[in-house]
């Protein structure tokens, strides 16, 4: 059976649908989740001049020289800029490679605040505060482009919730104050031909996500690569105006792993021996940090029984960033880790 990440039109949700139309893309959402754990989806409705805007907000923000991007580091913290070679994302499973930080990409991060809630008690530590650039309509750009994923991955968990049989306010009662976090990614080496990789230099790292669901924007570049079931890593490329949708390790947790958060990687965007820039902007939908995250009852007997321990997002969540950022082993990603070693580096 060959590999293939569906494409799913989600309009009858983000746009309005009959109660038909929407069964049918909770069914197909099902199938994703079961079979591949990634999908594209399309009628999302962010306006194109929206992810325009984004796009040259990534431009203006990465075409700054080094020493200046540098000057928006925030040290412990999920916010700011991160230059290559700063992170290494297969720590987060607890998978050690030769080079230990040797992810070569360069991000910038900005997300929910804890001030954006001024109704609620929250810790900063949490939510972070975002560092702004001093780039002329950057904040506007980026913060627009915010609202409008932030949008479409509250309406993917109304779909992920029909999908999964539950109520339809399951995942809204863990998100309403989620910790929602935007990655711009910049993967580009030295301009040139003459290409030597440094021992395990990667685009990024393999790795899964965090959280409950990610939406991501992308370049039609090469690079994205996804783990089947059968450990074997398949290119996956955005279609036109789809954005790419992935599961994180906390629907996984929720599901017993009926649904897997997948694992997936990024390689040196090099195309017949020729460096080519790739972008991408990824949304991360976490929920609440004070949120305890466990199996739903429909599913705590599936398979061998109780497959996660209850957890945090804020334990879950300061334990990856612990292995991609200060480079220390996620000792407790077992199941992701075993996947990425049983795999070998197939390609598909």
């Amino acid at each position: 059976m060959s590999f293939k990440v569906p494409t799913i039109d989600i309009r009858a949700y983000a746009q309005g649908g009959t109660v038909a139309d929407q069964a049918g893309v909770a069914a197909a959402v099902d199938r994703a989740c079961v079979n591949v754990g990634f999908m594209q989806i399309v009628g999302h409705g962010i306006p194109p001049e929206v992810q325009t805007g984004l796009a040259s907000a990534v431009d203006d923000f990465f075409g700054l020289p080094l020493d200046e991007k540098k000057g928006y580091r925030v040290p412990d913290s999920n916010r700011g800029y991160s230059p290559p070679k700063s992170e290494s994302l297969s720590l987060s499973l607890g998978v050690e490679s030769a080079n230990r930080m040797n992810d070569f990409f360069e991000a910038f991060n900005i997300g929910t605040e804890a001030r954006s809630f001024p109704h609620l008690d929250l810790d900063e530590r949490d939510y972070g505060i975002n560092l702004w650039p001093e780039i002329p309509g950057f904040a506007d750009r980026v913060t627009r482009y915010f609202t409008e994923a932030q949008r479409v991955a509250r309406t993917l968990t109304t779909i992920l919730a029909d999908a999964l049989g539950a109520e339809r306010g399951y995942f809204a009662a863990m998100t309403d104050h989620s910790i929602d976090v935007l990655r711009m990614n910049n993967y580009a080496l030295p301009p040139g031909t003459d290409i030597s990789l440094d021992g395990d230099l990667t685009g990024m790292g393999e790795h899964t996500d965090f959280g409950i669901v990610t939406v991501l924007w992308a370049d039609q570049v090469a690079g994205l690569q996804v783990l089947d079931k059968a450990g074997v890593w398949h290119d996956v490329m955005p279609a036109d105006g789809a954005l790419l949708v992935n599961l994180g390790d906390l629907t996984a947790r929720i599901t017993n792993d009926r649904w897997m958060s997948t694992l997936h990687r990024v390689k040196p965007p090099v195309v017949n021996g020729t460096i080519r820039r790739r972008r991408s902007v990824a949304f991360f939908h976490d929920g609440n940090a004070d949120v305890v995250v466990s199996t739903h009852p429909s599913l705590v007997d599936r398979g061998d029984g109780l497959a996660y321990e209850p957890t945090t997002v804020r334990d879950h969540v300061a334990a990856k960033l612990a292995g991609s950022r200060l480079g220390r082993k996620n000792l407790a990603a077992v199941r992701e880790a075993e996947r990425v070693l049983a795999s070998g580096g197939r390609q598909g």
